[in-house]
């Protein structure tokens, strides 16, 4: 294949890619709001335990584990921040609705345990986007 072909083929992928990416960004907004009003915990260190298992079960390189791990992790971490945006968007309504001050959930995602800048406790900590 020619440098051009090969480049089409990447710009066919990375739109496979964006769409994916938006079907996975729906589903762990609705998985939040599941979360919210069962009033179960945000963070589930497990569940992302599971996560990067599974993407290393289904690694067939060419890819090192490893650096597939490092993309879910910024993947969750971006997942985890539109979450924590919406349902703060939808708090922030549902008060001026009531005329009760709301209290902001935060972008969520900068503090996540294991990711660079500090950790935080369990039960403070973020939505792992999943």
């Amino acid at each position: 294949m020619t440098l051009e072909e090969l480049r089409k083929q990447i710009d066919v992928v990375d739109r496979q890619l964006v769409e994916l990416l938006s079907e996975r960004a729906r589903t762990a907004l609705m998985i939040g709001h599941i979360k919210a009003v069962a009033s179960l915990p945000v963070y589930e260190p497990a569940r992302e335990k599971v996560v990067y298992a599974q993407v290393q079960e289904a690694n067939k390189g060419p890819l090192p584990n490893i650096e597939l791990i490092r993309i879910f992790e910024r993947i969750i971490d971006v997942m985890r921040s539109a979450e924590m945006h919406e349902l703060a968007l939808e708090k922030n309504a549902q008060a001026d609705a009531s005329g009760s001050p709301a209290t902001g959930l935060g972008r969520g995602g900068d503090d996540a345990p294991g990711h660079g800048t500090g950790a935080k406790a369990e039960t403070d900590a973020p939505e792992t986007g999943n």
